[in-house]
């Protein structure tokens, strides 16, 4: 596919090596967004699905065709680009939040025990009490889906951490009571939207149109970006699930799927080392399904080095360096493109014009191509945002969004648990009610008060001991399935 143009001749891009990764870099203003328009464009044509996060609001003019400006023609002819086929595509808006788009949702168990931790920014003992609680779920069987059945769930823990530290390990009220607040807070946010059912199917993203065009699916993120947890979790949860449910199929001459996630240094920020390791995993493994990830930020130095290096293909525009330690990032990235012997890189990242980009793509053999720099080519839809009432019927009309408008409520945790919360209650009334009647009576034959209180207690488990053990003994047999889960501890779908 053609991406750009250098004196007169186009500048293409392997579509077979999508699935090797790539980056998309620069400051602020510089023209990334037009290269991921143009970029996901062009995998469209090919019949490939796209997905983009929409951080600003700014790209959803995929709705309808581009036009040729008098600005647009003016640059057009300075550079020697061709004028483009102007047209519209196939476009899904996703919201987590319900608002601009199809409802996207997960549940608690997809999310998984790493995730949530991330999500709830757990410190290390909070987050081996989540392991426990999801171990305890896991062990009988017990679904966690939405908010109220992790929240029944940690109110569960609460009730009675000493029976269960025994068998999970030691969990204090203070770190459960932590985590329980940290559950508030995500609800306050929103957060609750998103756990519910039904849950995304990741595959629904793998669609094309009548026309053989890929779809490009919109992710609505301008309010969750402002939570940089949520969604980052979001998009490592994409990854994840992808990667387990998609079969092994190796290298294809066009991939299955392709993100481009915006702000990608947010996936990274705070992340844990372990979590971190999975993200590695993630992104080295996910190639061999078919799926291609580009990461667009600003500055490529706020990837993690071992991340970076998988990323096969560099689309960088300019960056600023007015610091010292601006200007070794500068250094660091000149140094990480091949160079042709002639360019000097550094200098060039400094005077990039708005429009103008370093490229370095991936040659038959997988092996980098000397840098380049070259003029990105204009999109062929608008530029500008589609109307609000275009967006909307969009969405209205879209498949999707009448499989995931309606929600429904799983038979799960929180109703397990509060029916049985209710029988014990009902027999701890009841067996006070046989007590009391019994005492009156064995007073009226063994001698009253005193006698009885000096007789042997019994040995008999107290109603909430007996909760404990039967929950623990019979939830597994009610649902009568095993939860498997994958790299990032999610549920993996079997």
């Amino acid at each position: 596919m053609n991406i750009a143009i250098k004196d007169g001749q186009l500048v293409t891009f392997d579509e077979s090596m999508a699935n090797r990764h790539g980056l998309v870099a620069g400051a602020t203003g510089t023209g990334k967004t037009v290269t991921i328009k143009l970029m996901a464009e062009e995998f469209a044509k090919a019949g490939v699905p796209v997905f983009i996060t929409d951080i600003k609001g700014d790209i959803s003019g995929f709705l309808e065709a581009g036009a040729l400006s008098p600005k647009l023609a003016e640059r057009l002819e300075k550079i020697g680009a061709p004028t483009p086929e102007f047209e519209s595509f196939t476009v899904n808006f996703w919201d987590i939040l319900k608002e601009n788009g199809i409802p996207l949702r997960a549940t608690i168990s997809e999310m998984g025990p790493l995730l949530l931790s991330r999500l709830f920014n757990l410190n290390d003992t909070q987050t081996g009490i989540l392991y426990a609680l999801f171990k305890i779920a896991d062990d009988q069987g017990l679904l966690l889906l939405d908010f109220k059945d992790l929240s029944e769930m940690l109110k569960f823990l609460y009730d009675n951490t000493s029976e269960l530290s025994k068998e999970y390990g030691n969990m204090s009220k203070a770190s459960i009571g932590a985590i329980q607040r940290s559950l508030l807070i995500l609800e306050q946010q929103g957060a609750k939207e998103f756990f519910q059912e039904p849950a995304l199917d990741v595959r629904d993203f793998l669609q094309r149109d009548s026309s053989g065009k890929g779809i490009i699916n919109i992710l609505d993120a301008r309010k969750i970006y402002h939570n940089p947890d949520i969604y980052s979790a979001f998009l490592l949860l994409l990854l994840s699930s992808l990667y387990e449910e998609l079969p092994e199929v190796g290298d294809l001459p066009l991939p299955k799927l392709v993100f481009f996630f915006e702000e990608a240094h947010l996936i990274f920020q705070n992340a844990s080392k372990v979590l971190l390791e999975r993200i590695e995993q993630i992104v080295k493994l996910i190639r061999s399904k078919g799926v291609g990830v580009f990461f667009i930020t600003q500055n490529p130095r706020d990837i993690p080095d071992n991340i970076l290096a998988q990323l096969g293909s560099r689309m960088q525009h300019a960056l600023r360096a007015y610091t010292p330690a601006e200007q070794r990032v500068v250094k660091a990235v000149a140094d990480s493109f091949r160079s042709d012997g002639q360019m000097n890189v550094a200098e060039e990242l400094l005077a990039l014009k708005t429009g103008e980009a370093l490229i370095s793509t991936l040659d038959e053999s997988g092996a980098p191509t000397p840098v380049i720099k070259a003029f990105i080519l204009a999109p062929a839809s608008s530029m500008e945002p589609a109307s609000a009432q275009s967006v909307e019927n969009s969405i209205k009309n879209s498949y999707f969004y009448n499989k995931y408008e309606r929600t429904f409520d799983s038979h799960s945790a929180y109703e397990i648990l509060r029916e049985k919360a209710d029988r014990m209650a009902e027999e701890q009334e009841k067996s006070q009610s046989e007590k009391s009647e019994s005492k009156d009576k064995k007073e009226e034959k063994d001698g009253g008060f005193f006698d009885s209180i000096l007789k042997p207690r019994s040995n008999r488990d107290t109603p909430v001991e007996r909760m404990v053990k039967n929950t623990m003994g019979s939830l597994g047999s009610q649902l009568g399935k095993e939860i498997f889960r994958g790299v990032l501890g999610g549920m993996k779908k079997r």
